[in-house]
């Protein structure tokens, strides 16, 4: 085989490869090409995620907040609690000396 033959066979066996390459590029081109529709449907499910999204962000904000205000009432109201439980105490304290008193001024009396 001299030069020419083998500069000619090498060329045969490129373009032999190059066109099985385009054929099976081209084949697998025509099987996963995506249609029109199916791109429509993809667009309209990210658009329907991103406000799901947004719906979630902002419930989740919602829900913050009134958990805060929630938190905030109920410390309120323990306060108030306390300080109620204060006054009946002292209340208390209070009747207990007022009876003792009077039953002091009854037994000096008689």
């Amino acid at each position: 085989m001299n030069r020419t033959e083998f500069i000619i066979a090498t060329t045969i066996i490129l373009f032999v490869a190059f066109m099985l390459g385009w054929f099976t590029h081209w084949l697998l081109h025509r099987f996963t090409r995506v249609a029109g529709g199916d791109v429509n449907e993809v667009d309209n499910l990210a658009k329907s995620l991103h406000e799901a999204e947004e719906m979630r962000d902002q419930a989740i904000l919602y829900l913050e907040q009134r958990e805060a205000e929630l938190t905030n009432q109920i410390s309120q109201s323990e306060a108030e609690l306390r300080a109620a439980m204060e006054g009946l105490r002292e209340s208390r304290h209070e009747a207990e000396e007022m009876r003792a008193y009077i039953e002091r001024m009854h037994s000096t009396t008689t």
